[in-house]
């Protein structure tokens, strides 16, 4: 009883309380009498037009689209809750659902299916990763993949229209995503609007739209069973007395693409894509740049005179180059994202807001100055310097652990600072940023080894002593032993550290205390 109960546990679009704003026949209203309740079932993944969530509801697009129809007739519409949209079909199919969602109307499918006029439109596009050539014609490619989603009008048309390619069945618009971006197939063809969510959601930063098939568009429709044409004539009402304000309200709370007349603000749209063309230019003259002056600085290292310093350094560089990158991937995300929105106006020959436009434009400018930050903190860490002068603690702390950023946010650490003083040090200030570097990764390392759940490090700052504590178990005494007596050999960086911190007539001990190990560096 309990699982029949979860089965056909069915949420119900509410009813508004105001009368119809549709009037229907007296046919159609004694039908509805009739009927009581209409069923529909939906595609429970395909975010943003429609999902059903961990309560069974029903979200996106289409479930405000027909919401919004029901309340115009005055119609109690109950989700039947499916797990894959194989089974929304074969439920369809079975008439055990009186609607299918918003579908594309195929032949396959007016075998028991009858459609109602069209209700939104969104063109589907070609995706490649970011190394794929431009498209210019599907019939001409060969020895291509394309990964598609089953069951859908897509499938059955290419199928049809193009024999040449080798078509790669999916269950999820993850999936086809996944095996793009792992080359597991070279395309993928997905709608427009799910093409910018999924990007946006999954900051999938190495893929790109590369042809918009001009007769591959979706015009969804409801799908209503064969048998009850009648009930595709009342949706089609409620489906005509939406207004286009309304339809425009409802997508942009989603995936925000404005509709407007193809004939105003065309200075908005040339405005965005010089601001496209002068992202792309900066990206590609500051990655020039990146990797002129990191090639300068590494033959500077190898021909540096404290060798021991700089060889320890270069044995961490993979690490910190891949942490980078991946700072760097998620910035480049966001401008990628803004840009695919962006070509989406420009594509559809519609406006580009000027909310989007202005919001688009600082969220680039801000993601372009913290790459600007993350590459010059990290610079100024792996430079050789000689130079000796003052600086402050706290702030060469906090250069590192913005260096470290995005892995200390996927480890989910927290970090606590307490400072008793305005703390200054007198000697080469990236020595001590190795140091810091040293401790933070080791706190880093051993959460990520014990998938430690809520890990933190507490950095004290006085006058006499620096502390780091965390919460990760501790070390064990044999280890622990090892590292007080400078005979650890495993590579933690404790010794290199205890080095440059005795250079300048300070102390480093290890201890377990609490939950967590603590390093100090203490002053005589």
């Amino acid at each position: 009883m309990t699982r029949l109960l979860w089965v056909w546990c069915l949420w119900s679009y509410t009813s508004t309380l105001y009368a119809s704003s549709v009037t229907l026949s007296s046919e159609q209203e004694e039908y509805l009498r009739q009927k009581h309740v209409i069923t529909m079932c939906v595609d429970p993944d395909w975010a943003p037009f429609e999902t059903i969530n961990a309560d069974k509801e029903h979200e996106g697009i289409a479930a405000d689209l027909i919401r919004l129809v029901a309340s115009k007739l005055n119609l109690t519409i109950r989700v039947i809750p499916t797990k894959t949209w194989e089974e929304t079909v074969l439920k369809s199919k079975r008439q055990e659902c009186d609607l299918l969602s918003l579908v594309n109307q195929t032949p396959k499918r007016e075998a028991w299916l009858v459609f109602t006029e069209p209700i939104i439109k969104d063109p589907n596009v070609l995706v490649a990763r970011s190394d794929y050539p431009p498209i210019d014609d599907i019939r001409s490619l060969r020895n291509t993949s394309i990964a598609l989603l089953k069951e859908t009008s897509v499938i059955e048309r290419f199928q049809n229209d193009f024999p040449n390619l080798k078509i790669i069945p999916v269950d999820t618009e993850e999936e086809a995503f996944w095996m793009v971006e792992h080359q597991k197939a070279d395309l993928t063809l997905r709608s427009l609007m799910v093409t910018a969510y999924t990007i946006k959601k999954e900051s999938i930063f190495n893929l790109k739209v590369v042809a918009q098939p001009k007769e591959y568009v979706n015009i969804l429709r409801i799908g209503v069973r064969k048998d009850e044409p009648i009930l595709r004539d009342i949706l089609n009402q409620g489906i005509q007395a939406i207004t286009p304000s309304e339809k425009e309200l409802i997508v942009n709370k989603h995936v925000y693409i404005k509709v407007e007349s193809n004939e105003r603000n065309h200075h908005l749209l040339i405005y965005g894509i010089l601001t496209l063309l002068l992202i792309s230019s900066l990206i590609l003259i500051w990655n020039y740049q990146l990797r002129k002056r990191v090639a300068q600085e590494v033959k500077k290292n190898l021909e540096h005179s404290q060798m021991l310093f700089q060889q320890s350094k270069q044995a961490a560089l993979g690490a910190l180059i891949a942490t980078i990158s991946h700072q760097w991937r998620e910035s480049l995300t966001k401008i990628s994202y803004a840009n695919l929105t962006f070509r989406a106006h420009i594509l559809q020959n519609k406006k580009i807001p000027d909310e989007l436009l202005d919001k688009n434009t600082r969220e680039i400018e801000q993601t372009l100055d913290f790459m600007s930050e993350t590459m010059q903190n990290f610079l100024e860490y792996y430079k050789p310097s000689t130079n000796v002068y003052e600086f402050e603690v706290e702030d060469s702390i906090r250069a590192v652990i913005r260096i470290l950023d995005t892995r200390i946010k996927n480890l989910n650490v927290a970090i606590a600072f307490h400072q008793t003083s305005n703390t200054y040090f007198i000697g080469i200030r990236n020595e001590w940023m190795q140091v810091w570097m040293n401790l933070l990764s080791n706190t880093l390392n051993i959460a990520q080894k014990r998938a430690q759940k809520y890990p933190y490090i507490e950095i004290t700052i006085s006058e006499n002593a620096i502390s780091f504590h965390d919460n990760c178990g501790g070390i064990d005494p044999e280890t622990l032993d090892q590292l007080n007596k400078g005979s650890y050999k495993n590579g933690l960086g404790i010794n290199m550290s205890r080095e440059i911190v005795q250079k300048y007539g300070k102390n480093l001990f290890v201890h377990n205390l609490d939950k967590g190990a603590q390093f100090i560096i203490v002053s005589p």
